[in-house]
Formats: structure tokens, sequence, C-alpha cells
């Protein structure tokens, strides 16, 4: 009987740490995982720098590399505990401006680098050029004559 009762008392234990929204954000955000272990790993470094050195007391106020670590464990564990305060993160996903953005930007790419598509387009925006022969009704001026006694 005691065997069922510390069996359903694990199994209300388990859904209630699987409805948890900590256990959530923990499951669904990576950064949030991957502060944790960095945290955890600089912790474990700092930890074993501290307990492989002679002077411990020493250590903590002269080693440079042990400092880092600690100082590395408690940015990630800021981080962590920013990120658990702050909740689920919401995804932007732009939507229309995206998109419209997107669409603007490969048609002036399209026309920019296409000549062919760019003569439509100043075609229909200002309409069909009119090819047309230019003749001068003028005549060309005569060269003027050179001043005597120079010689090029």
């Amino acid at each position: 009987m005691a065997a069922k009762k510390k069996a359903a008392k694990a199994a209300t234990a388990a859904a209630a740490a699987r409805n948890s929204p900590y256990v959530q954000r923990v499951i669904e955000d990576e950064d949030l995982r991957d502060n944790v272990r960095d945290a955890l790993d600089a912790a474990r470094d700092a930890y074993d720098r501290l307990s492989s050195a002679k002077a411990p007391h020493k250590a903590i106020l002269e080693d440079k590399k042990l400092q880092q670590n600690l100082q590395d464990a408690a940015v990630s564990l800021r981080d962590a505990g920013q990120s658990l305060k702050d909740g689920p993160k919401k995804r932007k996903s732009g939507g229309l401006g995206k998109l419209l953005l997107v669409a603007l930007g490969g048609a002036a790419l399209a026309v920019g680098l296409s000549e062919g598509l760019r003569n439509k387009v100043l075609d229909t925006l200002f309409g069909k050029e009119e090819e047309f022969e230019y003749t001068s009704s003028t005549t060309p001026a005569s060269p003027a004559p050179e001043p005597a006694g120079s010689s090029a």
C-alpha cells in the first residue's frame, strides 16, 4: 500500500512539474538553457581552480582566471534569471510589412539590373519614346583661317 501511495505522489509531482510555467520555459527557451549551462560550466571551472589552489583565500584575490570564471557564472545566472522573469519571447513574424519590403526591394533590384525591364517600366510610366532623326537646318561653320606667320 505504501508503494502505491509513493507512486501516486511521484505521479502528482511529475504532473505538477510538467505543468509548471518555469519548466515549460526551460523546455522551450534554448537561450535560457544555454545560459544555465554556461553558468554551471563556469562555476565548475571556478570550483576546480579554487579547490586545487593551495591557498583558496589567496586564489580568490589573485587568480584572474578564477575571477573571470566567477564573473561568467554570475552573468550567465543573471541572464537566465532575467529570461525567466521576462517570460516567453513573442515571435515577431513581420507579416505583411516584411513581405512588402522584400517585394519592393526585389522589384527595385530587378528594374536596376535588367535593361529590358527598365525600358518597359519607363515606357509604361512616361509613354513610348518617339524615335526621330535630327537634321540640322544650319550649315557647319567653316574653319577659321590661320594667322600669317604662325606655324605649328
